[in-house]
């Protein structure tokens, strides 16, 4: 195979699927060596499922193939920090909106770092970008674009009528669509306008509104992301992405409300396909959602990518524990082939073959590539029982560059740093039922037994002290700022780092 050792940004080898244009097309940034993303965030109203995650998957696959191809990437995720959905469930939950979403946002970062995700170059909130939504708003007003609601209620609509293209981003007619079901249609001079901003109802928290020339309210849920997009990439960045159930409306009525705000927008837009159970789209509202918390506890969360990354970003993926198992198998072959191989001919730099690079080009191709990957451990495995040490070594450098751009190496820093911490809750669970056996002899008076647990303990550089509050734990290492320290007091075993 040959390989390419220094990548560099060529125009026109990479293309994408354009859902726009319905094609795939040669990809050519607005900056020549430079890449634009925004990609549309999650609004954080409760956990991220596997439908959420896989489109971070997606969009962090795209950017180390675009950065391996030898581009500067930029990309901005927004997080919704403030919409309907928020705002009921904190309520139901008792806590302030703000806190609710933050705790969520937490969450996702969480699954970002799970599923091996870079973070986004920026992440801004919505509710940090009032001052620009407003802007745009006076912008479409002036230019016959937007109007005020005439009950002076503060809701202010889109004209989607005063935008003749408004459509054809998901390639429909306008007089075959349903009303807008954002808002109130009292106020709209058509029933498919839809909110740029809310007015403020009484029955909602003060807090969860901004003054503006139309009155208190608060950003519609389209508004956002044109207002942020903007700010941060221009009036022209390369790709606009998401989930496939954004196309529409949520897409559709960015690029109708910043092209009519004078923007050109983005040259591309890339949607993933969704992960279904039982043939529908996972969501909350269905209560068929696989939570990335609840399913790494079960799986490998590099199996798990693995199994996002398997099947074209553009088809579906039905969700089974089956399937995310076979997952498991096959990345156990490819990590047991990488240490066999790395024990015989030591560790290699990274390569990438022609053909993986072929697939990914081929609008981000990831089963071709990954069969490619998968055929490398094959025929590494192959030469092995041989004992062709230029063929091991020739295949581990591929599998290790196959690896790497997939966000799967494993002695990555970010699953090392997950590695690690599992083992410090492996290590932590060890020691404290140690501790509880330590307690269980003293209560029956075998002291014996206790000293011999903690002289163990102690030959492995950890200190016990016993307190009024229970017994403590800590590494030798610096006594005034413990490693780490757990307290065992019955059934209370919580380890603090």
């Amino acid at each position: 195979m040959t390989h390419i050792a220094e990548p560099e940004a060529r125009p026109g080898a990479f293309r994408l699927y354009d859902t726009a244009t319905r094609s795939i097309r040669p990809f050519e940034p607005v900056v020549p060596g430079r890449v634009s993303i925004y990609h549309c965030g999650l609004t954080v109203q409760s956990g991220p499922h596997l439908g959420h995650i896989r489109k971070e998957v997606v969009f962090d696959v795209l950017r180390r193939w675009l950065t391996w191809s030898g581009y500067e990437v930029t990309v901005i995720a927004n997080i919704t920090d403030i919409d309907d959905k928020i705002l009921i469930k904190s309520a139901e939950a008792g806590v302030p909106w703000f806190a609710h979403a933050y705790r969520f946002e937490r969450e996702l970062h969480d699954a970002y770092a799970a599923l091996g995700c870079l973070p986004p170059s920026y992440e801004p909130r919505a509710t940090g970008h009032v001052p620009e939504m407003i802007e745009m708003i006076k912008v479409l007003i002036e230019r016959g674009h937007a109007y005020p609601a005439p009950d002076l209620s503060g809701d202010v609509y889109f004209d989607v009528k005063s935008w003749p293209a408004y459509g054809s981003l998901s390639h429909q007619n306008i007089d075959d669509m349903e009303p807008a079901a954002d808002s109130d249609p009292r106020g709209k001079r058509d029933p498919r306008d839809f909110a740029l901003w809310k007015g403020h109802k009484d029955t909602e928290p003060e807090t969860a509104s901004w003054l503006t020339p139309w009155g208190r309210g608060r950003p519609g849920w389209h508004l956002e992301c044109s207002a942020m997009a903007s700010k941060y990439l221009g009036d022209e960045f390369d790709i606009h992405g998401g989930g496939l159930d954004l196309r529409f409306p949520h897409h559709e009525n960015e690029l109708a409300q910043s092209r009519a705000a004078g923007q050109r927008f983005a040259r591309y837009w890339m949607h993933n396909a969704l992960v279904t159970t039982a043939g529908e789209k996972m969501s909350k509202s269905l209560d068929n959602s696989a939570l990335v918390s609840e399913v790494i506890k079960r799986f490998p969360a590099r199996a798990v990518r693995l199994y996002l990354i398997q099947p074209h970003y553009r088809s579906p993926i039905e969700y089974s524990d089956a399937a995310i198992a076979e997952s498991v198998a096959a990345l156990g072959r490819i990590d047991n082939f990488v240490d066999r191989a790395t024990e015989e001919v030591g560790s290699r730099p990274p390569e990438v073959p022609e053909e993986f690079i072929a697939a990914m080009n081929d609008d981000l191709g990831t089963p071709a590539a990954v069969a490619v990957l998968h055929n490398a451990v094959r025929e590494g495995n192959q030469a092995l029982e041989a004992s062709d040490h230029d063929q091991i070594a020739s295949r581990l450098s591929e599998v290790n560059g196959m690896l790497m751009i997939l966000g799967l190496n494993a002695d990555s820093v970010v699953w090392r740093q997950r590695n690690d911490h599992q083992l410090a809750a492996v290590v932590d669970g060890l020691i404290n039922e140690l501790l509880r056996q330590r307690t269980a002899a003293r209560d029956r008076k075998d002291f014996a037994t206790a000293d011999a647990i903690r002289s163990s303990l102690t030959a492995l550089g950890v200190d016990v002290s016993d307190t009024p509050v229970g017994t403590r734990w800590y590494l030798h290492a610096d006594l005034s700022a413990p490693v780490a320290a757990g307290t065992t007091t019955g059934a209370d075993n919580s380890a603090r780092e």
